[in-house]
């Protein structure tokens, strides 16, 4: 299983957005005192096989970077919400979904 990169920086952002043009991005923004984050987390961690050959994860602990998740929504012009699931391909967001609807079946990568 590949570990999950952890966005710590705005600058990572950059990186990601890059990276997006090789191989899709995937940003998980967790509330990390939330159960319906913990639950998200959980599903994704579960279906890893089923996309981890198609995208590299991107975890924001959102309550300790809450600046770069502001930034995400900026950026991305999408409304912040937690959990959070955001598909950057070639630099554009191509697919998200918060709370319940993050469902490994549902994530989409073209």
């Amino acid at each position: 299983m590949k570990p999950w990169n952890n966005i710590t920086s705005l600058d990572q952002l950059e990186e990601i957005l890059n990276n997006s043009e090789q191989i899709t991005q995937i940003i998980f923004k967790d509330s990390t005192s939330c159960g319906i984050s913990a639950y998200a987390k959980e599903r994704l961690q579960l279906g890893q096989s089923q996309w981890e050959t198609q995208a590299e994860m991107n975890y924001l602990d959102l309550l300790n970077y809450r600046d770069i998740s502001t930034k995400i929504a900026e950026q991305f012009n999408i409304l912040h919400q937690s959990p959070q699931i955001i598909v950057l391909k070639n630099r554009k967001v191509i697919y998200t979904a918060s709370h319940h609807n993050i469902q490994v079946d549902s994530l989409v990568f073209n």
